[in-house]
């Protein structure tokens, strides 16, 4: 049996577009989706038309919600939220617990949301490898709680990562190429991943010419 695991970052943000946003925002550490960050969400959406995605787990920010969402109503799928997928809590950036909405008012929002799913909590603040080593956790949990399904983790650049390493441990943190709304596909043959796809963009019509973590 193989299996296969789809693993997306978000797409583009309010503050890469417009960074005096973040002085006056209400919650500055939890940016929603620039307009054209929208139209790369639906643009991933539409390639994974057809792909056999059982199941879709995203980020509780809100920019990781706001691309799954579109991806969930296009594939009809609901969404579950996981902290195990969340931004890399690094106080360098983050100068305090980057405060996210609550899932239930996510829910109100986002009605493909499913609130039965455990998300988790975040813990704040992290090292490099404290998040790589959650999200490679995730990953592994996720790929095991749903053996032979495949599967899709919307997340960020960090997470992009940390979960791509936790199924192939034999890549190097280079190898993975985690731009904005990309796409990285793993599969697995018996006991072994394989990339197919290694931060694919082929489905937008505009990427970024540098990558931004954060």
């Amino acid at each position: 049996m193989t299996q296969t695991v789809w693993i997306a970052r978000h797409g583009n943000r309010i503050d890469f577009v417009n960074p005096e946003w973040f002085n006056t925002a209400e919650r500055p550490y939890d940016p929603h989706l620039s307009d054209d960050g929208f139209v790369q969400a639906q643009q991933l959406a539409n390639r994974l038309v057809g792909e056999g995605i059982t199941h879709i787990f995203s980020s509780p920010f809100l920019r990781t919600v706001q691309t799954a969402h579109v991806i969930a109503e296009t594939l009809d799928l609901s969404l579950k939220l996981n902290w195990g997928l969340g931004e890399w809590l690094n106080s360098e950036w983050m100068s305090a617990y980057p405060e996210t909405l609550a899932p239930q008012i996510l829910a109100q929002k986002f009605p493909k949301i499913d609130l039965s799913s455990a998300v988790g909590e975040a813990r704040y603040p992290e090292t490099w490898q404290d998040c790589l080593h959650r999200t490679a956790k995730t990953a592994q949990s996720l790929v095991a709680a749903y053996p032979n399904q495949d599967l899709l983790f919307v997340g960020h650049g960090a997470s992009v990562l940390g979960t791509a390493l936790g199924l192939v441990p034999t890549l190097a943190e280079t190898d993975i190429h985690a731009s904005l709304c990309c796409l990285v596909k793993l599969v697995r043959h018996e006991n072994e991943w394989i990339v197919e796809l290694d931060g694919d963009v082929s489905h937008l019509d505009a990427t970024e010419k540098v990558v931004r973590f954060n």
